[in-house]
């Protein structure tokens, strides 16, 4: 079912809040620590953040100008193995303030570009096009995700909201796609989610009557299938088969298959 424009309208937001509530986190953390190892493999704090803005241009490129980014992507993608590390990398020496700058500002710019569009216009990506929807929905999962690394980095816990349902969705859409990346067959069958919100309130997905079940906290459940955390660390229960299969390699990011492998995330 299209998501209708109030329903849009409420995500961006939620992707605006997300986006402020990181922007808030890093104006605190001293310059010196920007430099920061985060659980991504040789990723720094400062490298998360540049992460998050470059997609950022390049999300909003697709929407406004397909062509572009069409040739920028290819681009990128021709240099090779450790694109993605590169972008980070290369501007590695790119003050925190102007790094925190120009983070704000395209997260603005994209925004703008988003409430310009109709929710089920589609715009290319990495992999298959997506509709503007999904596009924000992705970009909402990604700044969550890094903003959990930064946070992880720091060794500080940050306080849950009701935005992490986007997540949660999304996890949910992607199960299919979780098998298909890691080479497994496709399930068939179907697999209830139930997930206590933030606010205490029931989050479902799923038949009521599927005999398969993934059950616990949805903030456990956001970490799981962004692989922030194994499904060991966390209060999540499943069945076993197809839904302990499942979280065993959920993944509700594209890219390559891997567990807690942080520097294969991106194209979402």
């Amino acid at each position: 079912m299209a998501m209708n424009l109030d329903s849009y309208r409420g995500l961006l937001d939620d992707l605006r809040a997300e986006g402020d509530e990181l922007a808030a986190a890093l104006v605190e953390i001293p310059d010196e620590r920007w430099t920061l190892p985060t659980p991504a493999t040789g990723w720094t704090i400062h490298d998360q953040v540049v992460h998050l803005m470059h997609f950022d241009q390049l999300a909003r490129l697709a929407l406004r100008c397909p062509a572009d980014f069409a040739r920028e992507s290819a681009a990128e993608i021709a240099a090779g193995p450790g694109w993605i590390d590169r972008i980070s990398f290369v501007r590695r020496g790119l003050p925190p303030s102007e790094l925190l700058e120009q983070f704000a500002s395209g997260r603005s710019a994209l925004l703008g570009s988003f409430a310009d569009t109709e929710p089920t216009a589609r715009s290319p990506w990495f992999g298959r096009p997506m509709s503007a929807a999904s596009s924000a929905s992705a970009r909402l999962m990604e700044t969550w995700a890094h903003g959990q690394d930064i946070h992880d980095a720091m060794g500080v816990s940050r306080l849950p909201s009701q935005r992490v349902r986007h997540v949660c969705h999304l996890g949910v859409l992607t199960r299919k796609y979780s098998f298909c990346i890691n080479d497994r067959p496709e399930p068939v069958e179907d697999v209830r989610v139930e997930l206590v919100s933030p606010e205490g309130k029931l989050w479902v997905w799923g038949p009521e009557d599927a005999s398969n079940r993934v059950v616990g906290d949805a903030w456990d459940f956001a970490l799981v299938v962004t692989q922030r955390r194994d499904v060991g660390q966390t209060r999540l229960t499943a069945t076993p088969g197809p839904a302990a299969d499942w979280l065993a390699i959920a993944q509700a990011f594209a890219g390559d298959p891997g567990r807690l492998t942080r520097s294969k995330l991106a194209r979402s």
